[in-house]
């Protein structure tokens, strides 16, 4: 396989002004792959959701300010903004779920019509993608993207591939809120998907369409006798957005199938995911990437994905 038919992109909104200038090149710098593209692409919509809930951050530069200086520094090769028209609207749902719904975004405001436009958009067969907030660390003579390439050439069940979730333990456990397996072909699998790092075949990605259109039931009895997709519309005339998200989506289809996400079962990749992005976090950001970099973390925070501000 040539490298160039792997792709890199990267989901940003403007709340990530204030970290994308250090987590955008602290990924491609320790993801250490020649892609055939490596792109930042950003919502565009208004904030809705959780991410309209998120306490503001001062910041000195522009969402376009930023972007910019990534691409003349060379950093990123192209920037991709994500419109949301209705032409587009209508033909990927029609693609991917097989009908047409108005929400372009879940419930907690992550975006679903975006993260399939992303799919559309990659030039390579391989998709890598980042949230943008993602930490990763690499060993020098590791590649965890040839990895799991290797695998995803090698096993027809494997639907996705992810550096291990969180820095390793001593007791190899993973502390996670879903179930999973050791396999013995060399990771662990799961059956739900994690749309904040994955890489997949993007032909073998369509095996799974069309998605099940899911939201999120009612207490009122007379909703919960309704298809979701006919509640789903009821609440949008309402003026609320019950779409579950493109990750809880996907999931559903896997479970139905006989695909699995296989995470590395390898001390030399491992990733972590800042649920807190305040300024506490935006202050140690620099040290937390020097040491992430450099395979250093404090000892509690062993087997755990999400980081642990405090300890650092």
């Amino acid at each position: 396989m040539s490298s160039e038919d792997c792709s890199l992109w990267m989901l940003a909104a403007e709340p990530d002004i204030p970290f994308l200038p250090l987590t955008v090149p602290h990924l491609i710098r320790s993801c250490n792959f020649p892609f055939g593209e490596r792109v930042l692409a950003l919502d565009t919509a208004p904030l809705s959701g959780d991410y309209a809930r998120r306490p503001k951050v001062p910041v000195q530069a522009s969402l376009e300010d930023c972007c910019t200086a990534l691409l003349s520094e060379g950093i990123v090769d192209r920037v991709v903004y994500l419109e949301y028209s209705r032409q587009s609207h209508r033909r990927l749902y029609r693609k991917y779920f097989g009908d047409f719904i108005p929400q372009t975004h879940g419930y907690r405001g992550y975006p679903v019509l975006g993260s399939m436009m992303c799919l559309e958009q990659a030039e390579g067969n391989y998709m890598v993608h980042f949230d943008s907030d993602m930490l990763l660390h690499q060993s020098p003579e590791h590649s965890w993207v040839s990895e799991g390439i290797r695998l995803l050439e090698e096993h027809d069940d494997v639907i996705s591939v992810m550096p291990l979730p969180g820095p390793p333990g001593n007791d190899g456990r993973l502390h996670q809120s879903v179930p999973y397996q050791a396999d013995p072909r060399g990771f662990f699998s799961f059956k739900n998907f994690s749309s904040r790092v994955y890489l997949i075949d993007r032909r073998r990605f369509e095996k799974l369409l069309p998605l099940e259109i899911l939201a999120l039931g009612s207490h009122r009895p007379l909703f919960k006798r309704f298809p979701d997709r006919w509640r789903l519309m009821a609440q949008h005339f309402l003026g609320r957005n019950v779409l579950y998200s493109f990750e809880v989506m996907v999931t559903h289809a896997m479970q139905e199938s006989s695909f699995v996400r296989a995470d590395l079962d390898s001390n030399k990749a491992w990733t972590l995911h800042p649920p807190d992005h305040g300024v506490q976090f935006l202050e140690k950001l620099p040290e937390i990437i020097a040491r992430v970099e450099g395979g250093s973390f404090p000892e509690r925070q062993a087997g755990h994905y999400d980081l642990k501000l405090d300890l650092w």
